[in-house]
């Protein structure tokens, strides 16, 4: 590569990982924090393409995480409110 070029650098989204799998979800937190860190890892070493596989499933992970996390905690409320009567 020449050095007037620039790289693509994809986001590894580690934070919301770190996010879901202490709030939403663990199993795919877990999951997510290990393809965050492939990405991180695949940017660092100038790897576009791995870096960009990981980051989407990373993403699609963690957005299964929050869906999840949601679904869960709507359930939880609506057995709470249905306890109390």
């Amino acid at each position: 590569m020449e050095s007037g070029q620039s790289r693509a650098v994809y986001p590894d989204y580690l934070a919301w990982s770190i996010f879901n799998t202490l709030c939403c979800c663990l199993p795919l937190g877990i999951a997510a924090i290990i393809f965050s860190s492939k990405a991180k890892g695949a940017n660092e070493s100038g790897n576009s393409v791995a870096a960009q596989e990981a980051s989407k499933t990373a993403r699609t992970l963690n957005i299964i995480a929050c869906v999840c996390g949601v679904i869960f905690l709507i359930i939880i409320i609506a057995v709470n409110a249905s306890a109390a009567r």
